[in-house]
């Protein structure tokens, strides 16, 4: 069982920057894939950025050129960089891990198989 925690989150203005944070629990975490989604009120679940286990990334095109997916393997945590962060990037962000190792960045939510508790980010105007 993997346990995923989520920090960083809060409040900023439109043009700010935020750095999510994401610390999992298990010993493997290096050969799985790892996934930010966000969900807003009213909204699905949206993916966001993926990073699997040989650092490859994939963006949305929503956050492509504002937002950063990274992982340290020595401390089991991945992290997303979020600047220019806009009103409409206001959410519940979720970091999730998919148990297969794959060389491509799954987006569906169906493929991830842990998820952390969300952690809330709000960008005012």
């Amino acid at each position: 069982q993997v346990q995923l925690v989520e920090s960083g989150g809060g409040s900023v203005q439109a043009g700010g920057s935020l750095r999510l944070s994401c610390a999992a629990s298990v010993r493997t975490f290096s050969g799985q894939t790892m996934g930010w989604f966000r969900q807003a009120p009213g909204r699905e679940r949206e993916f966001l950025a993926g990073i699997n286990w040989s650092a490859g990334t994939y963006y949305a095109d929503s956050v492509k050129g504002r937002f950063t997916i990274s992982r340290d393997y020595a401390k089991n945590m991945v992290s997303l960089q979020m600047d220019s962060l806009k009103p409409e990037d206001t959410a519940v962000y979720y970091c999730a891990a998919d148990r297969a190792r794959r060389a491509v960045v799954p987006i569906r939510e169906s493929e991830y198989d842990y998820w952390g508790q969300g952690t809330q980010v709000t960008v005012s105007s």
